[in-house]
């Protein structure tokens, strides 16, 4: 085997394990969190690790049968199929990436983690075990945070790619725009 095809098949090979290795991440962050909140507060309680910032950030027990921020309560089902249907998507399409890609790889490894955290809740216990309460936004999860932020990197990096190809910011020296 040519050097240059070794090279690419490792590349590929990193690159697969990098996607899974930031989902496995997120997945054992995710289940650990919420196993501990579940054992350590019963539901409803909660717990300020910095008693004087009880109102901005605390750990608050709750479950969700809806989607993010409680919307559609009680449709575990069609979630459960929403969330295989995520899972499923990413990991064919990962293979189509092109080698390297780290950030996107880094997205998708993050919406991947999230999805089958909040997945493994809803088929273990009907709901999703949320806990984080920043106040002013609804409570949420690791799971549900690193969703968030994935989709926000990978749509970011979207219109960032697609403002370069259309001249619209001049390119960095440093960046190579891909057709």
């Amino acid at each position: 085997m040519p050097q240059n095809e070794k090279q690419s098949l490792l590349q590929r090979a990193l690159s697969f394990f990098f996607l899974f290795g930031v989902a496995i991440l997120v997945l054992i962050l995710d289940q650990l969190t919420k196993r501990w909140v579940s054992a350590s507060l019963p539901a409803g309680v909660w717990w300020s690790p910095v008693p004087a910032l009880w109102r901005v950030f605390r750990i608050v027990h709750t479950t969700n049968t809806g989607a993010a921020f409680g919307i559609f309560p009680n449709q575990g089902s069609l979630f459960i199929l929403v969330a295989v249907v995520v899972v499923l998507a990413i990991v064919l399409y990962q293979r189509r990436l092109p080698a390297g890609g780290w950030l996107v790889r880094l997205t998708l490894g993050l919406q991947l983690g999230g999805a089958i955290g909040n997945l493994l809740d809803r088929l273990r216990y009907g709901h999703v075990v949320d806990f984080i309460d920043i106040g002013f936004w609804p409570i949420f999860n690791l799971a549900d945070a690193s969703i968030v932020i994935g989709v926000a990197m990978l749509a970011y990096r979207l219109w960032r790619e697609d403002q370069l190809a259309s001249g619209s910011i001049p390119v960095p020296a440093d960046e190579e725009v891909r057709p």
